[in-house]
């Protein structure tokens, strides 16, 4: 039996210039969706709306969501990807190391959703997808305010669930490992060796796979999917 054509829809990803963020980006302009893309320097994927954002700033959310809707039409799926590291033992961290780390990846999370969801609430339909980490459900010495973010998201995402679940909106939490980026490549052969040494499918992943899984959770066939932590780890995370 023919499957069916999947459903174009309207695509917002933030951080799409580099990474997993550009990655995402270039899958759903290659599916055919009217891809936007935020970022604060460098570009984004070609077919895709470049949108200069610091998504820390509640008025240049809103710009962003205005040039969207104005350029593409109301934002369907909404991938909440952009993030930030201040990496450093609990001690040594700054007041201002952690509230940077939490408004960057947690709190802009909600204003994007909240944002969002408008549009979806009207339309009865609507894909919130946050990237996460392995670290927010496994933590990590010297991540405490990293973890603190990405766990965060869980309860975000559930919540937002149980509020708009039934007006056709879902919200998920994609939970990445030891993903081959420019941040892993700055790491030397034996760290990477010891990642490595603990991840059962034995190896870094790839953008790709992280990729195609928010894909999966922005179609037609996730609507039943909602408040779910999406590891793509390798098995790294298992039991957490």
């Amino acid at each position: 039996m023919p499957q069916p054509e999947h459903t174009t829809r309207t695509v917002l990803v933030t951080g799409g210039s580099r990474g997993i963020g550009r990655a995402i980006t270039e899958r759903f302009v290659a599916a055919g969706h009217r891809v936007a893309a935020t970022h604060r320097s460098g570009d984004v994927p070609a077919g895709a709306l470049p949108v200069r954002c610091e998504i820390t700033d509640p008025e240049q959310v809103e710009a962003a969501f205005a040039t969207v809707e104005a350029e593409l039409g109301p934002v369907e799926v909404l991938v909440a990807n952009a993030g930030i590291t201040r990496d450093t033992l609990l001690l040594r961290m700054s007041e201002q190391d952690f509230a940077d780390v939490v408004e960057t990846n947690l709190t802009a999370s909600f204003r994007l959703a909240k944002r969002a969801s408008k549009a979806m609430m009207r339309a009865r339909f609507g894909r919130m997808v946050f990237l996460s980490s392995v670290v927010g459900q496994l933590g990590s010495a010297g991540q405490v305010n990293y973890a603190a973010s990405k766990s965060g998201l869980v309860g975000l995402a559930r919540s937002i669930t149980r509020e708009l679940g039934s007006r056709g909106i879902t919200a998920n939490v994609v939970a990445p490992g030891f993903i081959d980026t420019d941040m892993t490549a700055r790491l030397s052969e034996q760290q990477v060796a010891d990642y490595q040494a603990r991840i059962p499918a034995g190896r870094l992943g790839a953008v790709e796979d992280v990729a195609a899984t928010v894909e999966f959770l922005a179609g037609d066939g996730a609507g039943y999917v909602s408040g779910a932590i999406i590891p793509v780890d390798g098995g790294l995370g298992m039991g957490h």
